[in-house]
């Protein structure tokens, strides 16, 4: 039988509390706490990410509904700007249409915007889109979003976990922890031996056989990057050094992937965006592993094309945080392994959902994996919590 038509796009914002926009939070939290960023290099923006303006955008919640009265929604970043966008230009490509029409969708929002978008908060908009268009599909196929994809590959998923306390993700299954890097260039030797002290003494209590990884969020150049890797691959066993330098220089990149010990791998990607990026990264050898998040890279319909790039060229793909969105496009690919988790709990010394309170029914891995069967309801599994306040700040 013929779908329903879609009726009509919907952008809501969020503001306070968590949820998509991960550094949204109130208080104290590791993910705000004196981390290596490309603003570090101003010491009045080094201590707290909040005071640069990291979570000014807040959370966009798009929801799609069709002439029956399903609701297809789903959460990424970008606030009000990217409501902007979502209701008074992209909602002509969605509303009257089929919602199996993903590619021809998606292909009309990119290339509609591309005068002013191509990535960042246009791109985010358009993956908020996509995203909240497959839940719409799953739902109205009564499928799961992964089985639309293919179907699993895997029965379950092995985590990682990024967060603040490695030792502690260790003791709760998790096949790695990745730390966030406290101290950027700007912070010289000090800065450089601190890094490296607290990664010896996190591999001390981990051990030799649990992955340690370096987050270094685009604050680094080659040369500190370089020196970097050398010595924690000496000294700690760091099994990759993620997003160390600009996402915009693929040039530095493909240097600093020539110039690290053989077998400390490179990864990045995170900040990254579209097929067309990502075969930057790939046909320059920038990366041993590409990290798009789902909720920025184009959604699920662009992953997928990223993924298929990378899978011709043998590399991972393993993306960045995003929860559920990622679970049922990791699940069903054998160049994703493994999947990313975000220790979200401020003091990351226990397992909370990634997009809390955004999300009722979100599945979280127990002794560091999830069984394929957890996200078997249809769409991407996951209800819209009702109680936050939703605010529509434009309409069409």
């Amino acid at each position: 039988m013929p779908l329903p038509q879609i009726k009509q796009v919907r952008a809501f914002v969020v503001q306070g509390g968590g949820g998509a926009d991960y550094h949204d939070q109130q208080g104290y939290h590791w993910i705000d706490d004196h981390i290596a960023t490309p603003m570090a290099r101003y010491p009045e923006y080094r201590q707290s990410r909040q005071s640069f303006g990291i979570n000014v955008l807040g959370t966009l919640i798009v929801e799609i509904e069709a002439d029956d009265g399903t609701i297809g929604f789903a959460v990424t970043t970008g606030g009000m700007p990217a409501a902007y966008i979502v209701e008074r230009h992209l909602a002509r490509f969605l509303e009257g249409r089929n919602p199996a029409e993903y590619e021809k969708i998606w292909d009309q929002m990119y290339f509609s915007t591309q005068y002013y978008g191509r990535k960042g908060l246009v791109v985010n908009a358009i993956s908020g889109v996509d995203l909240a268009l497959w839940d719409l599909l799953g739902k109205l196929r009564d499928e799961p979003v992964y089985q639309l994809l293919g179907g699993a590959v895997r029965d379950e998923l092995r985590f990682y976990a990024t967060g603040a306390r490695p030792d502690l993700a260790k003791e709760m299954g998790f096949i790695g922890g990745k730390l966030p890097l406290h101290h950027g260039p700007a912070e010289g030797e000090e800065g450089l031996e601190k890094n490296l002290a607290e990664l010896i003494k996190m591999r001390s209590r981990v051990g030799d056989d649990f992955w340690l990884m370096l987050d270094c969020w685009m604050a680094l150049d080659v040369d500190y990057a370089t020196r970097l890797a050398h010595r924690a691959w000496q000294e700690a066993g760091l099994k990759w050094i993620e997003e160390a330098i600009s996402p915009d220089d693929y040039w530095g990149y493909a240097e600093l992937k020539r110039n690290v010990p053989k077998g400390l791998l490179v990864t990045t990607g995170e900040h990254e965006a579209t097929r067309w990026g990502f075969r930057m990264l790939l046909e320059m050898d920038c990366c041993d592993i590409i990290q798009p998040d789902v909720g920025w890279c184009g959604g699920v319909t662009e992953l997928l094309k990223i993924s298929a790039l990378a899978d011709a060229r043998g590399k991972l793909v393993v993306p960045h945080g995003s929860s559920v969105y990622s679970y049922h496009f990791v699940v069903t690919r054998h160049n994703s392994p493994f999947a990313e988790f975000l220790m979200m709990a401020p003091e990351a010394d226990r397992v909370q959902p990634m997009f809390h309170p955004q999300l009722i029914g979100e599945p979280v891995p127990e002794a560091g994996r999830l069984r394929a069967s957890a996200l078997d309801r249809p769409g991407f599994g996951v209800e819209l919590n009702r109680d936050i306040p939703l605010h529509r700040p434009f309409t069409h």
